[in-house]
Protein backbone atom coordinates (compact mmCIF):
# COMPACT_ATOMS: atom_id res chain seq x y z
CA UNK A 1 0.00 0.00 0.00
CA UNK A 2 1.15 3.79 -0.81
CA UNK A 3 2.18 5.56 1.79
CA UNK A 4 0.06 8.74 2.08
CA UNK A 5 2.36 11.49 4.28
CA UNK A 6 -0.03 14.53 5.84
CA UNK A 7 1.75 17.06 4.28
CA UNK A 8 1.43 15.61 0.98
CA UNK A 9 -2.76 15.52 1.81
CA UNK A 10 -2.53 18.95 2.70
CA UNK A 11 -1.00 19.78 -0.72
CA UNK A 12 -3.63 18.44 -2.34
CA UNK A 13 -6.24 19.58 -0.74
CA UNK A 14 -5.21 23.29 -1.06
CA UNK A 15 -4.60 22.43 -5.05
CA UNK A 16 -8.07 21.34 -5.15
CA UNK A 17 -9.31 24.24 -3.12
CA UNK A 18 -8.17 26.31 -5.73
CA UNK A 19 -9.25 24.96 -8.10
CA UNK A 20 -12.77 24.53 -7.14
CA UNK A 21 -12.73 28.29 -6.28
CA UNK A 22 -11.97 29.10 -9.38
CA UNK A 23 -14.31 26.79 -11.15
CA UNK A 24 -17.49 28.28 -9.20
CA UNK A 25 -16.60 31.23 -11.37
CA UNK A 26 -15.39 29.55 -14.99
CA UNK A 27 -18.68 29.34 -16.63
CA UNK A 28 -19.26 33.09 -16.30
CA UNK A 29 -15.25 34.09 -17.03
CA UNK A 30 -15.59 32.14 -20.67
CA UNK A 31 -18.50 33.40 -21.42
CA UNK A 32 -18.13 36.57 -20.76
CA UNK A 33 -13.87 37.36 -21.90
CA UNK A 34 -13.10 39.56 -24.32
CA UNK A 35 -10.42 37.37 -25.95
CA UNK A 36 -8.17 39.27 -29.12
CA UNK A 37 -7.00 35.67 -30.15
CA UNK A 38 -9.56 34.24 -32.04
CA UNK A 39 -7.73 30.91 -33.78
CA UNK A 40 -7.72 27.43 -32.45
CA UNK A 41 -4.39 26.58 -29.79
CA UNK A 42 -2.18 24.68 -31.37
CA UNK A 43 -2.49 20.97 -30.82
CA UNK A 44 0.85 18.74 -30.33
CA UNK A 45 0.50 15.43 -31.07
CA UNK A 46 1.64 12.74 -29.37
CA UNK A 47 3.64 10.17 -30.17
CA UNK A 48 5.10 6.56 -29.64
CA UNK A 49 8.79 6.96 -28.75
CA UNK A 50 11.74 4.18 -28.04
CA UNK A 51 13.93 3.51 -25.45
CA UNK A 52 16.22 0.80 -24.69
CA UNK A 53 13.94 -0.95 -27.62
CA UNK A 54 11.04 -0.40 -25.22
CA UNK A 55 7.84 1.57 -26.94
CA UNK A 56 6.22 3.98 -25.09
CA UNK A 57 2.98 5.65 -25.59
CA UNK A 58 1.67 8.46 -24.12
CA UNK A 59 -0.87 7.17 -21.06
CA UNK A 60 -4.73 7.45 -21.53
CA UNK A 61 -5.44 7.28 -17.92
CA UNK A 62 -4.31 10.42 -16.68
CA UNK A 63 -5.53 14.02 -16.78
CA UNK A 64 -3.59 17.11 -16.77
CA UNK A 65 -4.27 20.45 -15.34
CA UNK A 66 -1.74 22.86 -15.61
CA UNK A 67 -1.39 25.76 -12.96
CA UNK A 68 -0.10 29.10 -13.58
CA UNK A 69 0.84 32.06 -10.98
CA UNK A 70 1.06 35.52 -13.38
CA UNK A 71 3.43 38.13 -12.04
CA UNK A 72 1.08 40.78 -12.75
CA UNK A 73 -1.01 42.69 -9.75
CA UNK A 74 -4.73 43.71 -10.04
CA UNK A 75 -7.66 41.66 -11.63
CA UNK A 76 -6.71 39.85 -15.22
CA UNK A 77 -7.40 42.57 -18.52
CA UNK A 78 -6.19 42.32 -22.03
CA UNK A 79 -3.03 44.04 -23.42
CA UNK A 80 -4.92 44.51 -26.47
CA UNK A 81 -2.23 43.78 -28.34
CA UNK A 82 -0.16 40.43 -28.77
CA UNK A 83 1.96 40.90 -25.81
CA UNK A 84 1.53 42.11 -22.03
CA UNK A 85 4.00 42.07 -18.90
CA UNK A 86 2.90 39.17 -17.63
CA UNK A 87 5.28 36.49 -16.96
CA UNK A 88 4.54 32.58 -15.77
CA UNK A 89 6.55 32.63 -12.53
CA UNK A 90 4.92 29.37 -11.27
CA UNK A 91 4.28 26.33 -13.49
CA UNK A 92 2.50 23.04 -11.92
CA UNK A 93 1.30 20.70 -13.72
CA UNK A 94 -1.19 18.31 -12.00
CA UNK A 95 -1.25 14.70 -13.11
CA UNK A 96 -4.16 13.17 -12.18
CA UNK A 97 -3.43 9.29 -12.31
CA UNK A 98 -6.53 7.05 -12.26
CA UNK A 99 -4.59 3.65 -12.05
CA UNK A 100 -2.66 4.55 -8.98
CA UNK A 101 -5.30 6.80 -7.50
CA UNK A 102 -2.99 9.96 -6.42
CA UNK A 103 -2.07 13.32 -8.22
CA UNK A 104 1.46 13.95 -9.40
CA UNK A 105 2.85 17.50 -9.37
CA UNK A 106 5.45 18.21 -11.96
CA UNK A 107 7.03 21.75 -10.80
CA UNK A 108 8.68 23.52 -13.39
CA UNK A 109 11.46 25.69 -12.82
CA UNK A 110 10.39 29.64 -14.11
CA UNK A 111 13.69 29.98 -15.61
CA UNK A 112 13.97 26.90 -17.37
CA UNK A 113 15.32 27.66 -21.19
CA UNK A 114 13.45 26.30 -23.63
CA UNK A 115 11.20 27.42 -27.43
CA UNK A 116 8.42 28.86 -27.52
CA UNK A 117 5.51 30.10 -29.87
CA UNK A 118 5.62 34.10 -30.37
CA UNK A 119 2.29 35.12 -31.43
CA UNK A 120 2.19 38.24 -34.09
CA UNK A 121 -0.48 40.35 -35.95
CA UNK A 122 -4.22 38.44 -35.60
CA UNK A 123 -2.95 35.83 -32.48
CA UNK A 124 -0.97 33.55 -34.98
CA UNK A 125 1.96 31.93 -34.10
CA UNK A 126 4.96 33.76 -36.06
CA UNK A 127 8.22 32.00 -35.47
CA UNK A 128 9.66 30.91 -31.86
CA UNK A 129 11.65 32.45 -29.25
CA UNK A 130 14.38 30.58 -27.38
CA UNK A 131 14.18 31.80 -23.49
CA UNK A 132 12.86 31.34 -20.26
CA UNK A 133 9.69 29.62 -19.67
CA UNK A 134 7.98 32.14 -17.53
CA UNK A 135 8.64 34.59 -20.68
CA UNK A 136 5.66 32.31 -22.84
CA UNK A 137 2.81 33.77 -21.19
CA UNK A 138 4.24 37.17 -22.04
CA UNK A 139 2.88 36.56 -25.43
CA UNK A 140 -0.75 37.30 -26.01
CA UNK A 141 -3.15 39.81 -24.21
CA UNK A 142 -2.63 38.06 -20.68
CA UNK A 143 -5.99 36.58 -21.19
CA UNK A 144 -6.41 33.36 -22.72
CA UNK A 145 -4.42 33.17 -25.68
CA UNK A 146 -1.21 34.32 -23.12
CA UNK A 147 -2.54 31.05 -21.11
CA UNK A 148 -2.72 28.66 -23.99
CA UNK A 149 0.80 29.79 -25.39
CA UNK A 150 2.22 28.89 -22.19
CA UNK A 151 0.10 25.66 -22.32
CA UNK A 152 1.81 24.91 -25.92
CA UNK A 153 4.80 25.67 -25.19
CA UNK A 154 5.02 23.02 -22.04
CA UNK A 155 3.07 20.90 -23.95
CA UNK A 156 6.18 20.69 -26.49
CA UNK A 157 9.17 20.87 -23.72
CA UNK A 158 7.35 17.26 -22.72
CA UNK A 159 7.36 15.38 -25.86
CA UNK A 160 4.18 16.93 -26.73
CA UNK A 161 2.21 15.65 -24.01
CA UNK A 162 -1.89 16.95 -23.57
CA UNK A 163 -2.42 19.01 -21.33
CA UNK A 164 -5.71 19.40 -20.72
CA UNK A 165 -6.79 22.34 -18.92
CA UNK A 166 -5.15 25.11 -17.43
CA UNK A 167 -5.78 27.81 -14.40
CA UNK A 168 -3.99 31.21 -14.19
CA UNK A 169 -3.69 33.54 -11.06
CA UNK A 170 -2.44 36.73 -10.70
CA UNK A 171 -0.76 37.64 -7.61
CA UNK A 172 -3.29 39.59 -6.11
CA UNK A 173 -5.62 36.32 -5.33
CA UNK A 174 -2.77 35.14 -2.67
CA UNK A 175 -3.28 38.06 -0.77
CA UNK A 176 -6.82 37.51 -1.10
CA UNK A 177 -7.12 33.83 -0.18
CA UNK A 178 -4.30 34.26 2.40
CA UNK A 179 -6.38 36.27 4.66
CA UNK A 180 -9.97 34.45 3.71
CA UNK A 181 -8.26 32.17 5.79
CA UNK A 182 -6.78 34.33 8.51
CA UNK A 183 -3.12 33.91 7.75
CA UNK A 184 -0.91 31.24 6.85
CA UNK A 185 1.82 29.79 9.21
CA UNK A 186 4.79 29.32 7.62
CA UNK A 187 9.15 28.89 9.29
CA UNK A 188 10.77 31.28 7.79
CA UNK A 189 14.03 30.13 7.32
CA UNK A 190 15.44 33.13 4.87
CA UNK A 191 16.25 36.66 5.97
CA UNK A 192 13.54 38.70 3.91
CA UNK A 193 14.76 41.63 5.82
CA UNK A 194 15.66 43.68 2.00
CA UNK A 195 12.54 43.12 0.92
CA UNK A 196 10.00 42.77 4.00
CA UNK A 197 11.28 43.58 7.13
CA UNK A 198 7.84 42.66 8.76
CA UNK A 199 8.61 38.94 7.95
CA UNK A 200 11.34 37.93 10.84
CA UNK A 201 12.94 34.10 10.80
CA UNK A 202 10.98 31.49 12.37
CA UNK A 203 7.23 30.88 13.02
CA UNK A 204 5.48 33.36 11.29
CA UNK A 205 1.94 34.33 10.62
CA UNK A 206 1.81 36.33 7.32
CA UNK A 207 -0.65 38.42 6.50
CA UNK A 208 -1.83 40.29 2.97
CA UNK A 209 0.83 41.64 0.99
CA UNK A 210 3.66 39.10 3.02
CA UNK A 211 2.08 36.05 1.48
CA UNK A 212 2.90 38.04 -1.88
CA UNK A 213 6.70 38.74 -0.99
CA UNK A 214 6.99 35.04 0.42
CA UNK A 215 6.15 33.13 -2.47
CA UNK A 216 6.98 35.86 -5.16
CA UNK A 217 10.35 37.11 -4.39
CA UNK A 218 13.61 35.30 -4.64
CA UNK A 219 15.92 38.68 -5.48
CA UNK A 220 17.83 39.66 -2.26
CA UNK A 221 16.41 36.60 -0.50
CA UNK A 222 18.44 33.78 0.69
CA UNK A 223 20.59 32.05 -2.41
CA UNK A 224 18.29 33.88 -5.01
CA UNK A 225 17.51 30.94 -6.77
CA UNK A 226 14.16 29.96 -8.43
CA UNK A 227 14.71 26.63 -6.68
CA UNK A 228 14.69 27.89 -3.21
CA UNK A 229 11.19 30.00 -4.21
CA UNK A 230 9.78 26.62 -5.37
CA UNK A 231 10.42 25.06 -1.73
CA UNK A 232 9.08 28.38 -0.50
CA UNK A 233 5.68 27.90 -2.40
CA UNK A 234 5.17 24.26 -1.52
CA UNK A 235 5.60 25.26 1.91
CA UNK A 236 3.10 27.55 1.87
CA UNK A 237 0.55 25.35 0.24
CA UNK A 238 1.21 23.20 3.42
CA UNK A 239 0.15 26.35 5.92
CA UNK A 240 -2.44 27.17 3.48
CA UNK A 241 -4.30 24.33 3.36
CA UNK A 242 -4.06 23.70 7.42
CA UNK A 243 -5.42 27.14 7.80
CA UNK A 244 -8.57 26.19 5.59
CA UNK A 245 -9.53 23.09 6.73
CA UNK A 246 -11.02 25.67 10.08
CA UNK A 247 -12.94 27.28 7.84
CA UNK A 248 -14.14 24.65 5.02
CA UNK A 249 -17.04 23.55 6.57
CA UNK A 250 -19.11 27.27 6.19
CA UNK A 251 -20.28 27.69 2.88
CA UNK A 252 -20.70 31.27 3.33
CA UNK A 253 -17.27 31.26 3.46
CA UNK A 254 -16.66 29.64 0.02
CA UNK A 255 -18.92 31.75 -1.74
CA UNK A 256 -17.31 35.34 -0.03
CA UNK A 257 -13.42 33.39 -0.83
CA UNK A 258 -14.36 32.90 -4.74
CA UNK A 259 -16.74 36.03 -5.10
CA UNK A 260 -13.25 37.80 -4.00
CA UNK A 261 -10.70 36.22 -6.30
CA UNK A 262 -12.77 35.35 -9.17
CA UNK A 263 -11.37 38.62 -11.02
CA UNK A 264 -7.57 37.52 -10.76
CA UNK A 265 -8.37 33.98 -12.49
CA UNK A 266 -8.80 32.67 -16.19
CA UNK A 267 -9.07 29.40 -17.42
CA UNK A 268 -10.66 27.32 -19.61
CA UNK A 269 -12.30 25.04 -17.56
CA UNK A 270 -16.00 25.17 -17.19
CA UNK A 271 -18.09 24.33 -13.88
CA UNK A 272 -19.19 20.39 -15.45
CA UNK A 273 -15.71 19.82 -15.50
CA UNK A 274 -14.37 20.38 -11.99
CA UNK A 275 -17.74 18.82 -10.48
CA UNK A 276 -16.59 15.91 -12.60
CA UNK A 277 -12.92 15.95 -11.57
CA UNK A 278 -13.91 16.60 -7.73
CA UNK A 279 -16.09 13.52 -7.34
CA UNK A 280 -13.23 11.05 -9.13
CA UNK A 281 -10.25 13.18 -7.76
CA UNK A 282 -11.51 14.31 -4.82
CA UNK A 283 -9.74 11.55 -2.54
CA UNK A 284 -6.70 10.90 -4.09
CA UNK A 285 -3.42 11.11 -2.36
CA UNK A 286 -0.03 12.75 -3.59
CA UNK A 287 1.62 10.46 -5.68
CA UNK A 288 5.04 12.69 -6.44
CA UNK A 289 6.14 16.60 -5.92
CA UNK A 290 8.93 16.54 -8.11
CA UNK A 291 11.25 19.21 -10.26
CA UNK A 292 13.22 18.33 -13.15
CA UNK A 293 16.78 18.92 -11.67
CA UNK A 294 19.26 20.74 -13.81
CA UNK A 295 22.33 23.63 -13.42
CA UNK A 296 21.45 27.29 -12.68
CA UNK A 297 23.45 29.45 -15.20
CA UNK A 298 23.50 33.50 -14.77
CA UNK A 299 23.20 34.90 -17.92
CA UNK A 300 24.15 38.31 -19.55
CA UNK A 301 20.44 39.73 -17.81
CA UNK A 302 18.79 36.81 -15.58
CA UNK A 303 19.31 33.71 -14.40
CA UNK A 304 18.71 30.40 -16.78
CA UNK A 305 17.81 27.12 -16.01
CA UNK A 306 18.75 24.51 -18.20
CA UNK A 307 17.41 20.94 -17.21
CA UNK A 308 19.50 17.51 -16.82
CA UNK A 309 17.93 16.29 -20.56
CA UNK A 310 18.67 12.10 -19.04
CA UNK A 311 16.41 13.16 -15.98
CA UNK A 312 14.15 14.95 -17.57
CA UNK A 313 13.25 12.47 -19.68
CA UNK A 314 12.77 9.64 -17.29
CA UNK A 315 10.49 12.07 -15.35
CA UNK A 316 8.40 12.63 -18.44
CA UNK A 317 8.56 8.58 -18.94
CA UNK A 318 7.82 8.06 -15.45
CA UNK A 319 5.17 10.28 -15.26
CA UNK A 320 3.35 10.60 -18.69
CA UNK A 321 3.88 7.48 -20.81
CA UNK A 322 3.49 3.73 -20.26
CA UNK A 323 4.98 1.31 -21.87
CA UNK A 324 3.37 -0.54 -25.03
CA UNK A 325 2.56 -4.01 -22.89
Amino acid sequence: MKKRLRAKDIAFAALMLILVLVMLYSGLRIVESTVLYSGEPEEFVSKTITRDGVDYFPRQDITTVLVMGIDRFGPVESSESYQNRGASDMNMLLIFDEVNEVCNVLHLNRDTMLEMPVLGIGGKEAGTFYGQLALSHTYGSGLEDSCENTRNTISAFLYGITIDYYVAMNMDAIAVLNDAVGGVNVNVTEDFSRVDPTIGMGAVTLKGEQAIHFVRTRKDVGDQLNLSRIQRQQDYIDGFTEAFRAKQADEQFILSVYEEVAPYIVTDCSMTVINSMVSRYGDYAIGEVVTPPGENVLGEEYYEFYADEEALDALILRLLYAPKG
